[in-house]
């Protein structure tokens, strides 16, 4: 687990006291930091009200973060392990939901945290205290992973296609190409309106889901049952497996560095909240966020639970099987096309995020600016290739096992990611005042462990299976 840690070297140290590092320099607490250009956009916050203390008008400037990061946590990848898990035992693992929501809630803090105190994001810190060799490995590293991240939303998005509109997969892998030119228009206005188009689109999948619900009509004790840890999941391997896989899929590593980003100090550009407020409302702003991607995947869980397992299906883990006998069995083809919308959208969203990661890990890592167009297409071409030969020489089938391959890719390079930001957030050179207390140390270093072990079990049984 230490071995992003022992990649960063201390680094130049400036002068200590309470005050925050701003690139090397220390700035008091809560002086506005300067920042390079944003990666992409122009931020337009929203107005906010008068006064001090925190006021819902005021919160309305800072949401928007925590939603293009919420995408990742109920991106296509995550779909088919909540479909096992729902299928395979019904409610029984909706608290490992629960508790894999709250590690990435956690995480999550702590990179927006690194945002706004440092005014840099997480692969700028890792560049600024860590050798040119180190930086450029980390980037290699992070590229890999986005361009699985990328990988998973154009299959995702390439089924949904099939699904509702009958393209094969092949031309829905090549269509995907197209929403290029979506993410560029929207980039140009600035990420309001990305963000905007982000939100609209978890809306989707929220209410596809709660309608979900209504329709396959579930026993809410047995829900509420669900929520209960129990320890059967340490004596059925199967069931292990699959808690893994939640688990395990919790945080992704690109999000990390997207939000840390997002919420630096080129948003706050003209605002006067000091530190602790900023710190404040970009909390609750990833919480409600986070929230609402803990529904979906627990909504998704308890839809297979409700028809597939109650119906004696255990076995179900395909989105194509669950799209087909979501209708029989709820006697309702509402139930299937929602199914189909959500997943459409949810691809759709994801993509965003990706692009966006793309070019701050490059800039941060190897201060390597490209245009919007030819970063987008580049991380879209390296997804699209090995989807597009699939797609052709083995079908669904080979489809299916490609999108549990982006999943493995992802938790290999999560240590590199999160071990980084326990470490920087934790240094008083660093975050000042505003350094990690010794709970949230302990809290972030449990929750690394158990998912970068559970990640190596996940990578292990994946290989020898």
């Amino acid at each position: 687990m230490w071995l992003a840690v022992t990649a960063l070297s201390p680094g130049p140290s400036p002068a200590r006291g309470r005050g925050e590092v701003q690139g090397g320099v220390m700035s008091p607490p809560d002086t506005p930091q300067k920042a390079s250009a944003p990666v992409a956009g122009r931020f337009r916050p929203w107005p906010s009200g008068p006064g001090k203390g925190l006021h819902w008008r005021r919160l309305l400037a800072f949401l928007g973060p925590g939603y293009l990061v919420a995408v990742g946590y109920m991106d296509p990848g995550n779909w088919a392990t909540d479909l096992a898990a729902g299928s395979g035992y019904g409610y029984a693992l909706l608290w490992i939901v629960l508790l894999s929501s709250l590690i990435a809630m956690l995480l999550q803090a702590l990179a927006a945290r690194l945002g706004v105190v440092s005014g840099m994001d997480l692969a700028q810190a890792c560049r600024q205290h860590s050798s040119r060799r180190s930086a450029l490995a980390q980037w290699l590293l992070c590229e890999l992973a986005i361009c699985a991240t990328d990988l998973a939303e154009v299959i995702g998005t390439a089924i949904a296609l099939n699904l509702l509109f009958g393209i094969p997969l092949a031309w829905g892998v090549a269509a995907t190409v197209l929403d290029v030119l979506l993410i560029l228009a929207l980039q140009q206005r600035g990420y309001r309106k990305l963000e905007a188009v982000v939100i609209a689109l978890l809306a989707v999948v929220f209410l596809c889901f709660a309608i979900n619900l209504v329709l396959v009509q579930p026993q809410w004790g047995d829900v509420a049952r669900g929520f209960v840890p129990t320890m059967r999941v340490v004596v059925d391997m199967d069931m292990l497996y699959i808690a893994i896989g939640i688990i395990g899929a919790t945080v992704m590593p690109h999000n990390l560095y997207l939000h840390s980003s997002m919420v630096g100090p080129q948003r706050m550009a003209g605002r006067s909240e000091n530190t602790s407020t900023t710190l404040r409302y970009y909390t609750i702003d990833i919480m409600l966020a986070l929230v609402i991607a803990f529904f979906i995947n627990a909504a998704i869980l308890v839809t297979a639970g409700a028809v597939f397992h109650t119906g004696g299906l255990h076995d179900v883990n395909d989105l194509r099987a669950a799209y087909q006998m979501l209708g029989p069995l709820t006697g309702t083809a509402v139930a299937s096309v929602l199914f189909g919308v959500a997943l459409l959208a949810s691809g759709q969203s994801s993509a965003v995020t990706a692009t966006l990661a793309g070019q701050i890990v490059m800039e941060g890592f190897v201060r390597l600016r490209l245009p919007a167009w030819a970063r987008r297409l580049l991380t879209r071409g390296i997804a699209v290739v090995p989807a597009l030969f699939v797609a052709l020489a083995y079908g669904e089938e080979g489809i299916g096992k490609l999108l549990v391959l982006s999943q493995v890719i992802l938790s290999l390079q999560l240590p590199f990611a999160v071990v980084p930001l326990i470490w920087l957030t934790s240094r008083r050179s660093v975050m000042g005042a505003h350094a990690n207390p010794m709970w949230v140390n302990v809290l972030a270093t449990m929750a690394v462990t158990l998912i970068i072990g559970l990640n190596m079990t996940l990578v292990s049984m994946a290989i020898f299976a």
